[in-house]
Formats: structure tokens, sequence, C-alpha cells
């Protein structure tokens, strides 16, 4: 029976590449610990130190993350102003600040 053949993922070999880059240990010992040929490492080690200049190259991509922020510190910029209006006009109707001070 064939063995399957293995397919790695992006994290996991750059994770490879980057414990090969830092030389801590030899080709044998990371093979062994990763359970990879040290050839795949490697291969890895290289395109890695290839395509590394990338990463400085493209933007990193904007998150609903970011876009949600944005949203919510624009919110809190309009709540505030509407809540200077309104003790600036409950001065002027007379009543107190300090129902208004957080």
């Amino acid at each position: 029976m064939k063995a399957k053949r293995r397919k790695f993922t992006a994290a996991f070999k750059a994770q490879v590449a980057i414990e090969a880059l830092k030389e801590r240990k030899s080709l044998a010992e990371l093979s062994k610990q990763f359970e990879v040929h040290p050839n795949m490492i490697t291969t890895w080690k290289k395109e890695f130190v290839e395509h590394s200049s990338v990463v400085f190259e493209t933007e990193p991509p904007k998150t609903d993350f970011d876009d949600e922020r944005e949203r919510l510190f624009a919110k809190i910029g309009r709540l505030e102003v509407e809540r200077d209006w309104l003790k600036k006009i409950s001065v002027k109707a007379g009543l107190s600040v300090k129902e208004w001070t957080m």
C-alpha cells in the first residue's frame, strides 16, 4: 500500500524555516523534531528567505476589526459632541451640570 503524501500548511513551513534560520539546532535535529526530511527544511528555508521581501512590499489587508474600530471611534466622537451640546443647553436652561458629569 502506497503511503499518502503529507501536506503542510504555510504556517508550519514558516515555523520550520524560522527555526532553521535561527541555527540553534542542526538540520538533523530539526528533521527529527518536526518529522520532515532535511532536504524539505532546506528548501523551505531557501523559499522563505527569497520571498521575505514580499512582507515589506505589500500593505497588510484591512480587517473587519479595523473597520469596526473606525466606526466606533466616529460614533464616540459624535456622542461626545452631543453630550457637550446638551451640557451647554442645560446650563442655559438652569439645570445642574453635575448631573452630566461622569
